[in-house]
């Protein structure tokens, strides 16, 4: 196979509940994603979809596109060719409530799925993604993948696409896989393309809003058209008919590759455990990741951002402190993008850096960071560290992580990660004590209900108070736990 490939990918379906898939280079996890299919996705479904009302102040309208929450459409986000009367020439854009009219019918594509409590966030400029191409209808403009680095090959295939003939209002994105791609493969996936977006414009005229129009794949096919490689050198699947249906899809793309699907069909390990990847994949939940001199991340996700803080472990001893900075420094900055890759964190992320004074050490450092990034299929856009030490990254979410998908607000702590101490919740339990015998004199027992844990500390510690109480009032006191968890990651 040659020295490039190997990476492997591994698809494990449970049959109308899950999927997920892994992706390992030389024995180790780099990708993973989950899709759990109770949990309906929309992002890059399409709708028609009608305005419900248009937000003067946020310059925004929301959509009623059929989900529980209306959709957020903002200002940029709207095609010209839904604009409506008269269009003021001044600024930009438009002002949006002078343009859009509620009740208004539009064709929107979900762009971010909804999240708590905000509604999903929408486009009027749709995409559709194909395996070496992606539709742009409405922006006539022919874009090549930045990955592809090699500038013969980029003319190449821009001559490619102009000789293959867009229709009129049609654009393409030539996707990374695209690079040394014959001409009639190119053609066959555009095509395909055309003709998808035929069916969705008329199903769009003819269907009452609000409708699903497009409806995107599933993760087992999008791993087949988005994340297979020429690199990957085997493909397993545990589930004979999800392998029945990439191996056709693989066929059209590799058509001389014919045995690298394969399928795992033991009954005693399953495919996670056969190949090592299931020990591999709960180092995702952890909080730390440890660095090969002693160094460690810690990665804590807010509502906003993901922190990145970086800490040097043990420096006791240390003889230069600029160069342990710069050494734990390089490591966590080749170790970030795999933990950005293999958690699927999106969004804007703030990397904590150990401080360093030289102008010098702090550009290498960008430069590994730069470099390690490179081989992340997500979009990233990423700044330069400040004198804080500070560094922002902003990268695009692919798929579901496996965190966002597998966890929810603790009940114990509320979702805040740390809970109050014994002796704060000892003084609060003695206050819920005293204001009950004060407010019930009626039995001669009373019986105050807590987790194991308080109900020792107040039976140990404050067991003179307790009896102060029961001296007090003349009423014996019982304290009984609950079946209350206590929160795991507390």
């Amino acid at each position: 196979m040659g020295e490039k490939q190997k990476r492997k990918m591994f698809i494990s379906v449970l049959p109308g509940e899950q999927v997920e898939v892994a992706i390992m280079e030389d024995g180790v996890v780099c990708e993973y994603y989950v899709e759990m299919l109770h949990q309906s996705k929309t992002k890059g479904n399409i709708y028609k979809g009608k305005i419900h009302n248009v937000d003067q102040a946020l310059q925004a309208a929301f959509i009623n596109y059929g989900a529980d929450k209306n959709g957020f459409l903002q200002v940029d986000e709207v095609h010209p060719e839904y604009y409506q009367g008269d269009v003021p020439s001044r600024g930009k854009y438009p002002p949006l409530q002078k343009v859009l009219k509620p009740g208004q019918e539009v064709l929107v594509q979900v762009v971010k799925e909804p999240t708590g409590s905000k509604g999903a966030f929408l486009t009027t400029y749709l995409s559709i993604p194909g395996r070496y191409f992606v539709l742009t209808p409405g922006r006539e403009q022919l874009g090549i993948s930045r990955k592809i680095e090699d500038e013969k090959e980029r003319d190449r295939l821009k001559e490619v696409v102009e000789e293959l003939k867009l229709d009129e209002g049609l654009g393409v994105i030539v996707r990374t896989v695209s690079e040394s791609q014959s001409k009639s493969s190119l053609s066959r996936d555009l095509q395909f393309l055309k003709r998808l977006w035929k069916d969705i414009r008329k199903k769009g005229i003819s269907s009452e809003s609000p409708a699903l129009i497009y409806e995107e794949k599933d993760l087992a096919f999008r791993a087949i058209r988005d994340y297979l490689t020429p690199d990957i050198a085997e493909c397993w699947v545990d589930d004979d008919e999800t392998a029945k249906q990439i191996t056709d899809f693989a066929a059209l793309i590799f058509p001389r590759r014919k045995t690298f699907i394969k399928v795992h069909s033991e009954t005693e390990r399953t495919l996670y455990e056969r190949f090592r990847i299931e020990a591999q994949l709960q180092k995702i939940f952890s909080r730390s990741v440890n660095l090969p001199s002693g160094g460690q991340l810690v990665i804590d996700h807010t509502e906003a951002l993901t922190a990145i803080d970086i800490n040097s472990g043990k420096i006791g001893g240390e003889k230069n402190f600029k160069e342990m900075a710069l050494r734990t420094n390089i490591e966590a900055a080749q170790e970030i993008p795999n933990q950005l890759m293999l958690r699927d964190i999106g969004g804007q992320i703030v990397v904590d850096f150990i401080e360093m004074k030289d102008g010098k050490h702090i550009r290498e450092v960008e430069k590994v960071l730069r470099q390690a990034l490179k081989v992340d299929r997500a979009r990233t856009d990423i700044g330069r560290i400040s004198k804080f030490g500070l560094l922002e990254i902003v990268r695009q979410r692919l798929g579901t992580s496996a965190l966002s998908g597998s966890l929810e607000p603790c009940p114990h702590c509320s979702g805040a990660g740390t809970r109050r101490n014994l002796e704060w919740r000892s003084m609060q339990a003695l206050k819920d004590i005293y204001r009950e015998l004060r407010k019930d004199k009626s039995s001669e027992t009373f019986t105050y209900k807590t987790d194991a844990d308080l109900m020792q500390y107040l039976v140990n510690r404050k067991r003179e108070k307790l009896m102060e109480f029961e001296q007090t009032f003349g009423r014996k006191i019982f304290v009984m736990p609950t079946e209350t968890p206590n929160c795991a990651f507390c």
